[in-house]
């Protein structure tokens, strides 16, 4: 018995299978190969076109289902199906179910001033208090936009959709979404348990809008016979898990709880903390979600944190302060050579935005500290590690004061999770206990899909297997926590 998961990501779409019993993922694929493309037409501009999305599912499929079946696995032995996709896009439809224009995607940002508008229309307390975060640039305020600018387009819409909702659609024929979603999105009222009325009257949105509400867990439709023959499946097969990426990453390393977070530390950085109230940051230095397990009843949020100098820092430290041609585990090597806090030298690692941790203010990325006759290359490469978690810390604190009590962080063992230097300071500036697990967010996927299809009791069974690659416990608090400080102040804020 066998799971299928998809991630559908702006670069790629990645599907993995994963066999039930043992939880052990057998096969993976991608495509496309290289980075796939996104339309920027004007400046701040960002769109794909969701049939390309389905096409590289197929070539995905294609690919994992032929690796699989020179293991002895047939197509017919998978029993559901998961989805994980790109956040906060917009796909509007029409009555035909074909997409009337190109999807607006999560780093498009032509909405801003339309959820300015709303945010000064419902007021500030209204957005926090019930949206949990300023409609921004989010989905709703994407349609506002198409509203505007597009009428002829936004006449002719049956449906919106997140890129997981459409492509869930195209494989089943049902139109469907979550809490989850809607709340990414910017739709769903916290307080009342609804989608908002509030900011649907505003922006002059129909409620037949929205397709269906389903449980994040659970049937979501089946694979119909066009879909299963175009794909090489079985018709019939259920889709019963879908979540958009940050909360999938977080569901595949198991974290669902309070005080819980996931971290990934690539070219950019996300903190994903779970909190067990409905709240919100007064600052909207975070945003905040429904969690995959979120219910009235028992709330879980999630609260995201974007970091966008991370790995990019690193990357322009080994390619223009250490020495010539020297490797990632080198550079972490030379790292180490220098003391914690890096006897003095700070680096504010902003030098690709900020995002909104910082109330709007963008330091940029600079240097300070620098003694010409103490400090060399290894003093800054690891001020450049340091600086990039004491960010991550930063905003962790912001997750505290909102109630969240840290006591765990879990990561893929990759990107700046690799180095000693990276996860030692994270364990020791947290005092978190920090697990690194071997899994990704197709395969998290396919294990919700088996939450989602009662395969699984609960995500205690379908992650029990999880593979612990590593486990930092935190040490030295009060240096790394000296050195914090210090790199504190240099913010100015």
């Amino acid at each position: 018995m066998y799971l299928l998961g998809y991630d559908i990501g702006s670069s790629s779409v990645k599907a993995s299978i994963v066999e039930a019993d043992s939880g052990k993922c057998i096969a993976s694929a991608f495509y496309p190969k290289s980075e796939a493309p996104i339309i920027s037409l004007r400046s701040g501009w960002a769109e794909q076109e969701p049939s390309m999305w389905l096409d590289n599912l197929r070539s995905a499929t294609q690919e994992v289902l032929s690796c699989v079946r020179d293991k002895g696995v047939k197509a017919d032995e998978i029993k559901s199906i998961g989805i994980s996709y790109q956040m906060h896009g917009l796909v509007c439809v029409d009555k035909n179910g074909e997409a009337l224009r190109p999807s607006i995607i999560w780093c498009d940002s032509r909405a801003l001033p339309y959820g300015k508008k709303a945010e000064e229309a419902l007021g500030t307390e209204f957005c926090l208090n019930h949206l949990l975060n300023s409609p921004g640039n989010f989905t709703a305020a994407k349609l506002a936009w198409v509203k505007e600018n597009e009428p002829d387009v936004y006449s002719r819409i049956d449906k919106i959709m997140l890129p997981g909702d459409y492509v869930a659609f195209k494989l089943t024929g049902e139109a469907c979404t979550t809490v989850s979603g809607l709340s990414e999105g910017m739709f769903w009222d916290f307080r009342e348990g609804r989608v908002s009325r509030e900011l649907m009257q505003f922006y002059g949105f129909d409620q037949s809008l929205i397709p269906e509400l389903v449980p994040s867990f659970g049937y979501q439709g089946s694979l119909t016979a066009n879909s299963a023959a175009w794909l090489g499946l079985k018709p019939g097969i259920p889709v019963t898990y879908r979540a958009g990426d940050q909360p999938n990453n977080a569901l595949s390393l198991g974290v669902l709880n309070p005080g819980e977070i996931a971290s990934t530390a690539g070219t950019s950085g996300v903190v994903y903390g779970v909190i067990g109230q409905v709240n919100y940051d007064p600052l909207s230095r975070v945003n905040s979600f429904a969690h995959v397990n979120h219910s009235a009843q028992d709330p879980r949020l999630g609260v995201l944190l974007c970091i966008n100098g991370t790995g990019i820092l690193n990357s322009w430290v080994k390619h223009n302060v250490a020495p010539e041609g020297i490797s990632y585990a080198d550079l972490n090597g030379l790292a180490g050579q220098a003391p914690i806090g890096s006897d003095g030298v700070v680096i504010l690692p902003f030098g690709n935005g900020a995002e909104r941790m910082l109330c709007g203010d963008n330091p940029g990325c600079s240097m300070h500290g620098i003694n010409f006759n103490r400090h060399g290359q290894a003093h800054i490469a690891r001020a450049a590690q340091e600086g990039i978690v004491f960010s991550f810390k930063y905003g962790i604190e912001i997750m505290e004061q909102m109630g969240m009590k840290v006591s765990k962080i879990r990561a893929g063992y990759a990107n700046m999770f690799q180095s000693h230097i990276f996860r030692e300071t994270l364990a020791g500036v947290t005092g978190a206990t920090i697990e690194l697990l071997d899994t990704d967010g197709a395969a998290g996927a396919a294990k919700g899909a088996g939450i989602g299809s009662g395969i699984y009791r609960d995500a205690t069974e379908a992650f029990s297997t999880l593979e612990r690659l590593q486990t930092v416990e935190p040490t030295r608090a009060d240096e790394y926590l000296h050195a914090y400080e210090n790199w504190k102040s240099y913010l100015n804020l």
